[in-house]
């Protein structure tokens, strides 16, 4: 009885909820690229200081550019040019043989104080050449994609509360016009501060169409092919990286690519207008006749013509009296409020961050890899689909505990290991990266499934509702941690690594919940 009953009645897996999780999928593809794309459009691109204006004068008619650099910028540690210092005067002594006549101290060298010349054979412009994003300036570049998990944050927090209270669709609806304008503005307007403030509005929308999307798949499917129908979406994360990648590698200028990956949002927000809302939302918001004419339009597209016509209020007030007993809980004391709940909640707020900061911080630094970034990014969208299907396929036969342990402990060890890899050894370095963030990527498909069973039906919403903010705050600290290894270089892996391998092993405290029955009240977990 209750809603499953009447989903049934409506076609229960049909047309239209194939449609709408394809539909979601696709739309998961194109905003998860906004979420790695970064990673391009903030592409440090090799430079030095701008070299001044020669003369005609005779010593100067003969020189090659590679000599030009010679006289005027250092020759840094990793044996290239430096990026941030130029010579005081022209070192003509480094053009003889020994070049013993120059005394390369740092007297000898200054800031750059007329800006940079940057490399422009990878890529035409970046952020990173538009606004002179270097050497001191060079962490306002991590700030940049911190900004947009802020508004991956803020998001979550907002459009959460927007959605229970005007709706799944209205939400879904106006973030996809979100994300649209946003990020055309980012594309297209003038300053660093724009662009960050946009940027984070695009974050926002991001965050507004994850969760509402997840909410209405959830409230328009049976109870069967509910998990798979939950899981596929979230294929759209490593789907978007592949498709950044390919559309980066045809698009180099970075205002383009802003651009590219937001206009097909205009199509789609004019399609989700045809998304019809949550018909359980509707009933437990007292707009029957609403959620009638929402049930009987999904009959329709399902096939299910003469089922509709049957469709009266008086039929589905009666079938969601039962559904509507249990008042879910809105406090977030109700997450810590009795012991066993409480040792959850602590499990799952560790699991959550370390997952997303993990996660975040490998998929958003491709180029400390030292290799080309479109086959980094290609790898990691590749294994990143291998790794999350086959953790949806272990938890049947291994159970969620076991996958989540064994996804989160061997990525640790991966992110640690890479620690005594020397940093000559490119490939294995970003071999084992990527298996690194692929199960980082296994555990964050595995616990979305694990941390609904876990939490009981009263309370299940608000727990998911705060995990995933939490989550945001890893995806939102993560930018900065590759900071630290300009002071420490192994310090970053060393966080990553242990708080993953601490987090794995406490997926062992927490019960089994495969081929279980969920739990409806707090009482009934402490008592089991």
């Amino acid at each position: 009885m209750g809603f499953d009953y009447l989903m049934e009645a409506v076609g229960g897996v049909g047309c239209f909820q194939v449609t709408f999780i394809a539909f979601s999928l696709l739309s998961a593809t194109l905003y998860a690229s906004h979420v790695f794309l970064q990673n391009f459009s903030a592409h440090v691109i090799a430079h030095h200081c701008h070299l001044p204006l020669l003369s005609n004068e005779t010593r100067w008619v003969n020189l090659t550019h590679q000599d030009v650099l010679k006289v005027f910028i250092p020759i840094g540690a990793n044996q290239q040019p430096e990026r941030c210092f130029r010579f005081t005067t022209p070192q003509w002594g480094l053009l003889t043989t020994n070049g013993t006549e120059v005394n390369l101290t740092e007297a000898a060298r200054e800031p750059c104080s007329n800006g940079w010349t940057y490399d422009t054979s990878l890529f035409f412009s970046t952020i990173v050449s538009e606004w002179d994003l270097v050497c001191n300036l060079q962490d306002l570049l991590q700030l940049t994609q911190s900004v947009f998990m802020a508004g991956v944050l803020v998001g979550a927090i907002m459009f959460g509360r927007l959605a229970d209270r005007f709706g799944r669709r209205t939400v879904i609806i106006w973030s996809y016009l979100q994300m649209s304008v946003a990020g055309t503005c980012a594309a297209f307007l003038p300053s660093l501060s724009c662009y960050c403030f946009f940027r984070f509005l695009t974050g926002m929308a991001v965050s507004g169409l994850q969760l509402s999307t997840v909410s209405l798949i959830l409230e328009w499917m049976p109870l069967r092919g509910r998990t798979l129908a939950v899981s596929l979406p979230i294929q759209g994360f490593p789907l978007g990286q592949l498709l950044l990648a390919g559309v980066a590698y045809g698009i180099r200028d970075w205002r383009w690519l802003q651009f590219a990956m937001s206009a097909p949002f205009y199509l789609i927000f004019l399609l989700s207008w045809f998304i019809p809302e949550s018909a359980r939302w509707l009933i437990l918001n007292g707009r029957t006749s609403e959620a009638v004419n929402s049930l009987r339009k999904v009959a329709r597209i399902n096939g299910k013509q003469e089922e509709s016509k049957k469709l009266t209020v008086e039929l589905v007030e009666t079938h969601m009296k039962e559904a509507s007993r249990m008042t879910p809980s809105t406090s977030l004391l109700d997450l810590v409020r009795t012991p066993g709940i409480r040792r959850i909640s602590c499990c799952l707020v560790l699991i959550w961050f370390s997952s997303s900061l993990g996660f975040y911080s490998l998929a958003l630094d491709l180029q400390n890899f030292g290799l080309n970034v479109f086959l980094v990014q290609v790898c990691f969208g590749i294994l990143d689909i291998f790794i999350t299907q086959s953790s949806i396929s272990a938890m049947d036969f291994f159970g969620r505990q076991m996958s989540l342990s064994f996804c989160l402990v061997t990525a640790g060890l991966l992110n640690l290991a890479n620690i005594f890899v020397p940093q000559g050894m490119k490939m294995v370095r970003t071999a084992l990266a990527t298996v690194g963030k692929g199960c980082f990527s296994g555990a964050i498909a595995v616990m979305f499934t694990f941390s609904g069973e876990l939490y009981p039906t009263a309370i299940r919403q608000t727990g998911l509702g705060f995990l995933a903010m939490i989550a945001r705050v890893g995806a939102m600290v993560a930018p900065v941690i590759p900071m630290i290894a300009s002071h420490v270089s192994f310090l970053p892996a060393v966080i990553i690594g242990t708080m993953a391998i601490t987090a794995g092993l406490s997926a062992y405290t927490l019960m089994e919940t495969r081929n279980s029955t969920l739990l409806d009240t707090v009482e009934e977990m402490e008592i089991s």
